[in-house]
């Protein structure tokens, strides 16, 4: 490409290229050439108010309720904002491995989840949370291989998120689904019947996908581990557990946390997430390369049968900034306070909704509750209610999912809300409903006071328009 000359415009230099010569060398397209270019003035003002518009069309937890089942949607307290912004760290280049101060916060935060997990080591590679459970299914071969032992089946019960048989098969092991008892719980007798000389773990998500816990989970604990298997705990649902039950102290031998939902760092919209696994001391070895140890200074540290490195650098650092900063500034009694006031939250919510919407699954929930679409009027659905939210200017819950309740709608109100957003929420679910009985219509055509209208989620999933078209 020939640089033809440079000029001065308004203070600035202009690059300015021979398009003949560019087309000659074949850098550019004939057909990418414009005729003409006809460019609106537009005044500053202007511009400032039309991505200012944009702006306000975002929807997040800084501008309204977002009680996404499983999620976890909290407030982020914006001091953890502040430390990741420190010049120290945002200037820090991602291959000095031997600054000490991003060294000592990674050590403190790995202690910090072993003692609030009960766990005895931990690996803050991972970037998700079902990148996570790979790494935790990869430590769980390797140790399996490293005993001389062939096992290739993962359990999973049908509450657990679907993402574990996912990141089951990707590391290529088999899935076998167990059907959850009546009360939406395992069912320790037909997991029994599962457990054989071939499976290396069972994945449980604790409290389930239904917000409950798994009252028999020593029974399931020491069932597993006469087996001789792994008992792997899906952490996204840490935050009713914070400061009050540790999975190490169940038996749980190894697990990943979100720390973009439990230990409020940002969350959604693809990232940046962070996934961190803990295990028990048998499986330390097998952690990713490389681990940091205190030997004088805080330094990296590699280990010969390690699964090895599953993420560029040492993670997402900047979410690592943001965790650490919120378990420092809470504490432990702080971190017991979160999971009280979520567990709170969600029961209060639910004995409300429960009198107008159905409950399968009726008893005391952990962080969230399900209810399903059953019984609303003139076949309004779960998927009429979400899109009608959007109309009283709330971000839907989690719909559909779990699998096992149909027309599910699983709403977690978490500790950082109100009782006076979360009455207002419950009054505006029971409006839909009475709008489901008087004036059905309405709701099956909402939204009808967002930009985009209802789509056509079946025809978008089938064939997407993935470029603009005039």
């Amino acid at each position: 490409m020939k640089l033809i000359f440079e000029k001065s415009v308004k203070g600035r230099k202009a690059i300015e290229f021979d398009l003949e010569v560019l087309k000659q060398e074949g850098l550019l397209d004939e057909g990418l050439v414009r005729k003409e270019l006809d460019m609106p003035e537009v005044s500053e003002v202007d511009v400032i108010r039309h991505y200012t518009a944009l702006s306000r069309r975002n929807f997040g937890v800084d501008n309204g309720f977002y009680p996404l089942g499983s999620c976890t949607m909290k407030y982020n307290p914006k001091i953890n904002e502040d430390m990741s912004r420190l010049t120290g760290f945002t200037q820090l280049h991602p291959l000095n491995t031997f600054n000490q101060g991003a060294l000592q916060l990674m050590y403190e935060l790995e202690k910090d989840l072993c003692a609030i997990t009960g766990l005895d080591a931990f690996s803050l590679q991972p970037a998700a949370g079902a990148h996570g459970e790979l790494t935790g299914l990869m430590i769980t071969k390797n140790y399996f291989e490293d005993k001389g032992e062939n096992r290739k089946i993962i359990v999973t019960p049908d509450s657990s998120h679907g993402t574990n048989p996912a990141s089951a098969t990707m590391c290529g092991f088999d899935t076998v689904t167990i059907k959850s008892g009546a009360d939406g719980l395992v069912d320790v007798e037909e997991l029994k019947k599962q457990l054989d000389s071939n499976v290396a773990a069972v994945m449980l998500t604790i409290p389930n996908t239904l917000g409950l816990f798994e009252k028999d989970i020593v029974k399931i604990s020491k069932a597993v581990h006469d087996n001789g298997s792994l008992l792997y705990m899906d952490g996204a649902n840490m935050n009713a557990l914070l400061g009050i039950a540790r999975p190490g102290d169940m038996g749980v031998d190894l697990m990943h946390i979100n720390l973009h939902k439990t230990f409020a760092t940002p969350h959604g919209c693809g990232g940046p997430g962070s996934g961190p696994v803990g295990v028990v001391a048998k499986l330390k070895d097998f952690l990713p390369n490389p681990s940091i140890v205190l030997d004088g200074d805080y330094k990296f540290s590699n280990n010969t049968k390690s699964i090895g490195k599953v993420r560029a650098f040492y993670g997402n650092f900047n979410v690592l900034i943001k965790a650490y900063t919120y378990i420092k500034s809470i504490g432990r009694s702080g971190l017991r306070k979160v999971t009280e006031n979520a567990v709170l939250n969600a029961n209060y919510m639910k004995e409300k909704l429960k009198k107008e919407f159905d409950l399968p699954y009726d008893m005391v929930c952990k962080h969230e509750f399900v209810l399903s679409d059953k019984g609303v009027p003139n076949e309004v659905t779960t998927n009429d209610i979400a899109k009608r939210l959007l109309d009283y200017g709330y971000h839907p819950p989690t719909v559909y999912f779990p699998l096992i309740v149909h027309g599910a709608i699983m709403i977690e109100p978490n500790e950082t809300e109100g009782k006076k957003t979360m009455d207002d929420f419950i009054l505006a679910m029971i409006k839909i409903k009475e709008e489901a009985k008087n004036d059905p219509d309405l709701v099956k055509s909402a939204p009808h006071t967002t930009v985009v209208k209802k789509l056509d989620g079946v025809l978008a999933a089938r064939k997407p328009i993935l470029k603009y078209s005039k």
